[in-house]
């Protein structure tokens, strides 16, 4: 789940402003929701602890805890995440537990599952095979730590 705005008052007017809710924090390692925002393209790997979503356009693989491709999203190069959601284009392999392609999606590659879902309208083209564990013997990439980046 994707962690809502809250409502600051813009002191002139008495409007709303959105901003990111810090205290929000998706799994135990305190790491929030990473935004690959529509006009934004990545070209390398992705790697993140919390939940990861895409609205751009990546070309590389994403490792996250879990992964949203957005609508209007496009993603080159493998996905390995606890879970997946796609509404969007991928061109490439998939390993998650549970892996959902809503109808939106289109999706070019191999996925390796425990569980999987697609809604009718859903485009895929590739192989599905479940496994009892999909990320057994994937080495997640190291972050690096934020003590070495101070130095």
């Amino acid at each position: 789940m994707l962690p809502s705005f809250s409502g600051k008052r813009n002191e002139k007017d008495g409007s709303s402003i959105p901003t990111p809710s810090a205290s929000r924090r998706l799994n135990g390692e305190g790491a929030g929701v990473s935004i690959i925002g529509p006009d934004l393209i990545i070209i390398g790997n992705l790697v993140s602890n919390g939940q990861v979503q895409v609205d751009g356009e990546v070309q590389g693989d994403i490792h996250g805890s879990q992964v949203v491709i957005g609508e209007a999203a496009r993603v080159t190069g493998s996905i390995i995440s606890d879970e997946v959601v796609i509404r969007g284009t991928v061109t490439g392999s998939i390993r998650s537990r549970k892996i959902i392609l809503q109808s939106e999606s289109k999706v070019e590659g191999d996925l390796y599952h425990k569980s999987l879902a697609i809604e009718q309208g859903a485009y895929f083209e590739g192989k599905s095979r479940r496994v009892e564990d999909p990320l057994a013997g994937i080495q997640r990439p190291e972050l690096p730590s934020a003590s070495a980046s101070a130095n």
